[in-house]
């Protein structure tokens, strides 16, 4: 879900960098942001403008985003999509089309434009996850990018962990709860998680090989509703809500997000399996 007014006029870098700072985007701080550039509404210089306008409302600070590259696994909701409705031989064929994972170069068009216009900004660090991987600029990003295990997507081995460490605070600009990647490292630290399966295309030896690995099971489908509950409970009062550009956008910190969603997501989750066990027909 997204939110937006309509668009009046061309926003500048500086009244967007102004907006952020009434937000309360805090100088010389770490940030993490989801954007929506289409809610954003239109930018003079573009997308450019906005990062410039981060990081103009940062100063020294850290800027990240998600540079998440599901077009590269075959056990991804996005690959599941494409091959929907294919005999097994064009699905093979898409299997075979797909590039291994290249922190240097391989592209993340689902995380929208500001993401990409991070990933390929002028010392932007990345980190090495071939599917979800992160991208930074600032002072900090190295040591934040650092060290992303392979086989822990967004867990304490990832830069969210280091982000929740850093305490640092996330921006939803114009995007819903459903798009809010913090509360995955919520979904590492409930008890005995579930576990699954997950398979890419990585690059081995300078040769293009399939990667299969285990981790938890990420599931978003229920953070809309955990963002609503986040929202109206005691945390709420530390989420600040307001217009950037054309969109409304919120600002609260990680740590906040994540154990929130580490307390709520047990009970409603294991409450869920219990009322289809209920109704199951089985």
């Amino acid at each position: 879900m997204t939110t937006t007014t309509a668009p009046t006029h061309t926003h500048t870098r500086s009244r967007l960098a102004g907006q952020l700072a009434e937000l309360g985007v805090e100088r010389e701080g770490v940030l993490l942001v989801h954007a929506s550039m289409r809610t954003v509404g239109p930018v003079s210089g573009g997308v450019g403008a906005m990062v410039g306008a981060l990081q103009d409302a940062l100063g020294q600070g850290t800027l990240v985003v998600p540079s998440f590259t599901p077009e590269n696994s075959d056990t991804s909701p996005h690959y599941l999509d494409r091959v929907r409705g294919l005999g097994e031989r064009d699905r093979e064929a898409v299997r075979a089309s797909m590039p291994p994972f290249d922190p240097a170069t391989s592209a993340a068009p689902s995380m929208g434009r500001l993401s990409e216009a991070v990933r390929l900004g002028e010392g932007a660090v990345r980190s090495g996850h071939p599917q979800t991987s992160f991208a930074a600029l600032g002072p900090l990003a190295r040591k934040l990018m650092a060290d992303h295990s392979p086989d822990c997507h967004l867990g304490e081995d990832s830069p969210l962990a280091r982000l929740y460490d850093l305490r640092a605070q996330v921006l939803m600009l114009g995007t819903g709860f459903d798009t809010c990647s913090a509360f995955h490292l919520g979904e590492y630290r409930v008890p005995a998680p579930p576990r699954r399966n997950y398979r890419c295309v990585v690059t081995a030896g300078g040769s293009r090989r399939w990667w299969e690995y285990e981790d938890i099971v990420l599931d978003d489908s229920d953070f809309a509703e955990l963002g609503a509950d986040f929202t109206r409970a005691g945390a709420g009062a530390r989420i600040r809500t307001g217009q950037v550009g054309s969109s409304t956008s919120r600002l609260y910190p990680i740590v906040d997000a994540v154990d929130f969603a580490a307390d709520w997501l047990p009970a409603h989750r294991a409450g869920a399996a219990a009322r289809a066990l209920c109704h199951s027909s089985g």
